[in-house]
């Protein structure tokens, strides 16, 4: 009896299902193949067929693994036997998926599939050698224990271990006797398939979910999503536009192997005040958004992307980084975990493939279920129900965390926002639902300020850059101390200039115990100068020269007294300049001509953001691609099956009394066409007309209008 090959089977498919293939499993249309014995040999290969794998639901996944249990060709009603009848519509998914093909009224699995689903489909064991008999009927006389000890095998997995085999007792010597378990080793021994089978009442699965089980989880009011879901908002637009200006600030060297180093991650976390997962999930988007790089000279710094970013309303700028978070293949989760210490936040091993489809999954069924905050394990049950294959417990947990985040959602539910952000609409409703930006600050006696909601863009750099923030909230609080008054000085400001903003922000007014630090540090900024010799310090002050020199904290800068009032060091100035603000000095930077360097430091990267690859999925083709794709493998099929011997060599003259013939014919023809290398390729085509010794001629493999050399055709031969 023939068998039908794979190959075939496509073949004698009809355009329509071919279409509805590549559709299916896009990955098999690049590039088409060149007939359909290359398109069986694609389709059967172990990465097409995991990539079909993963886009299969449990059912489907269920029904190929009972296949797997069946000898080839098998009947549907063999099949419908060993699971259940409703699974008949599930045998077409896979048909029109090509993980199955017909053998006349039978079917057949495609040959890697039984690789990829296991040796031991289903938990099953090995089968029954041809030589070996069971008799069922023995299990009524079994002694104890002997059946609870096939009941824990039975549904997998069939392998069980013993300490001695010599000695395995009276229930397993029974069970090995009289085969109903055999021996694979010295101390293993396992299950066969014919007693599993037997024992589970001739069913392959325990259990079988027909449907995706319902979403369960907590209760939520839209209102209370929203209100939840503006403030992460706010607060993730703040911690980019902060964690930026610190940067510009105190830029970051990256690591050898690129990315941000744990104690860089650490300094991040603590000045935004947020976890390190979260710090880590803030770089990454910034650098996939072109708003920081690694800089040249290996700093991490803000671009000038940035500045345009802040230009920009609060919705455009939250709506394009949540447009790239759902499209890069970047996994910010993976940085810190206990398996993952050497991958870095915006370093090259982050990149994990399919990871957009998760998050537009998992949003998706947020979408179908408003006003729910699903249980973890209620959501990884259900997606992991669509498909087993792709999604990961921890990819499903890192998108819901990072979703509330960036306030798609908000107390777990799906936002307004979010809802309309997957439906395409143009206006959010963020920046209506934001609170308006103040044009002020309340002053406190204790050296504090507060911001009673977000402020302008003016007013939070220049306040961002004289006091540090000291909590956040509704309301955000601010605190002058001596390092950042002098950080004020440094950006170019005087104590003056300092006095009079905050006299003129502050609706309450500025307390005496503030001006006087202002007063007292402005006095002595810039009193100590350091300039590079490698670095030199400089002071008129004699008194502060011979302290500095005997300070023993600052023995391992090295310094040397070079004249009264100057000392220097083959140390850098920056580190010179930080080592002697923590030991209670306050020096300040001059340039070469000794003027005082006081403007303002906003740093920016030299070189143009490289945002990181993306590793797209394969999407579905367009139509066009598809009408294409099939016309070019069908005429690929027909040049295949006419050989070169079959295109006869003519000669010039033969060449052109043929073509004027097949012309008014209208017929097809195959020729043999020599490329610019002497290689010669069959092509079908429909011959239009001749003119200046070149054949305009349809093809059938483009489906266009195309120029052939009549000097270079070989040979003319009619297609039957």
């Amino acid at each position: 009896m023939s068998t039908t090959s794979f190959a075939d089977e496509l073949r004698a498919r009809s355009d329509e299902s071919i279409r509805a293939l590549f559709e299916l499993r896009p990955d098999l249309v690049t590039p088409v193949p060149s007939d359909f014995s290359a398109l069986a040999a694609r389709a059967n290969s172990a990465p097409s067929l995991i990539r079909a794998l993963e886009n299969l639901n449990k059912v489907a996944i269920d029904l190929l693994t009972a296949m797997c249990i069946l000898d080839e060709p098998f009947a549907k009603s063999d099949l419908v036997a060993l699971t259940d009848k409703a699974l008949t519509p599930e045998i077409e998914e896979l048909l029109l998926r090509a993980m199955i093909y017909q053998d006349g009224n039978k079917f057949r699995l495609v040959g890697n599939i039984r690789n990829l689903i296991g040796d031991e489909p289903a938990g099953l064991g090995p089968r029954l050698p041809t030589n070996l008999k069971i008799d069922f009927a023995l299990l009524k006389q079994a002694p104890d224990g002997a059946i609870a000890m096939l009941e824990r095998l039975m549904w997998g997995p069939p392998r069980g271990q013993l300490g001695n085999l010599k000695k395995p007792g009276p229930a397993i010597s029974w069970l090995l006797e009289n085969h109903f378990l055999l021996a694979m080793d010295s101390q293993t021994v396992v299950l066969p398939r014919d007693v599993a089978m037997h024992l589970r009442g001739g069913k392959i699965h325990k259990e079988l979910t027909l449907a995706a089980p319902k979403l369960q989880g907590t209760p939520r009011k839209q209102k209370e999503v929203d209100r939840a879901a503006i403030a992460n908002v706010s607060s993730f637009l703040r911690w980019c536009e902060e964690l930026a200006h610190h940067w510009s600030d105190e830029p970051p060297v990256a690591l050898r192997s690129g990315g941000l180093g744990v104690r860089d991650l650490k300094k991040c976390a603590d000045h935004l005040g947020i976890d390190e997962n979260c710090a880590a999930f803030v770089a990454e988007l910034l650098y996939i958004a072109g708003l920081v790089v690694i800089d040249t000279n290996d700093q991490i710094l803000p671009t000038t992307n940035f500045d345009l970013w802040l230009t920009r309303d609060l919705e455009e700028r939250w709506h394009g980084i949540v447009s790239l978070w759902l499209e890069t293949s970047r996994v910010s989760g993976l940085v810190g975990k206990s398996e993952s210490k050497n991958i870095a936040p915006l370093g090259p091993e982050l990149d994990r493939a399919g990871l957009p489809a998760i998050r537009r999954s998992v949003l998706r069924l947020l979408q179908q279920n408003l006003e729910i905050d699903p249980a973890n394990d209620s959501i990884n049950e259900v997606l992991r129900w669509s498909a087993p294959q792709r999604f990961n417990k921890d990819y499903i947990e890192w998108t819901l965390r990072e979703a509330e985040w960036l306030g798609l959602t908000g107390q777990g539910g799906l936002s307004t926002f979010g809802d309309s952000l997957i439906n395409g609409s143009e206006d959010l409703g963020i920046q209506s639902a934001l609170p308006k930006p103040v044009d002020h600050i309340l002053i406190q006696s204790d050296n504090s300020a507060i911001a009673p909601g977000p402020l302008t863009l003016e007013l939070s750099n220049m306040i961002g850059t004289i006091a540090d923030i000291e909590s956040r909230g509704g309301a955000t609080v601010y605190r002058f101390s001596e390092a950042s008054i002098r950080r004020g000085l440094d950006h170019g400001q005087t104590g003056d200039q300092i006095k009079d903003f905050l006299k003129k922000t502050s609706k309450t007014p500025v307390p005496q115990p503030l001006e006087y630090l202002i007063n007292d540090v402005s006095k002595r900024h810039g009193k100590l100068r350091i300039g590079t010799a490698s670095s030199y310090l400089r002071c008129e002050d004699e008194g502060l020269i011979a302290q500095i020199l005997h300070d023993k904290n600052l023995d391992h800068l090295r310094l040397r007294k070079l004249a009264a009032q100057v000392l220097v060091t083959d140390t850098d100035a920056h580190e010179v300049m930080t080592t002697l603000r923590e030991s209670g000095y306050l020096p300040a930077a001059e340039n070469g001509t000794g003027i005082l360097v006081s403007a303002p430091a906003v740093r920016r990267a030299k070189s143009r953001p490289r945002p990181p690859r993306i590793l797209s999925d394969q999407s579905t083709p367009s139509d066009v691609v598809l009408t294409s794709a099939v016309r070019a493998l069908r005429a690929g099929e027909r040049a295949t099956s006419h050989k070169p011997r079959d295109v006869p060599r003519t000669t010039a003259n033969e060449t052109l009394d043929l073509l004027h013939q097949y012309i008014e014919q209208q017929a097809s023809i195959t020729i043999g066409y020599a490329d610019t290398n002497g290689g010669v390729s069959n092509r079908i085509i429909d011959p239009v007309s001749i003119s200046l010794g070149t054949l305009l001629a349809r093809d059938h493999a483009s489906g266009e209008l195309q120029s052939f050399r009549i000097p270079r055709i070989t040979g003319v031969s009619l297609v039957e």
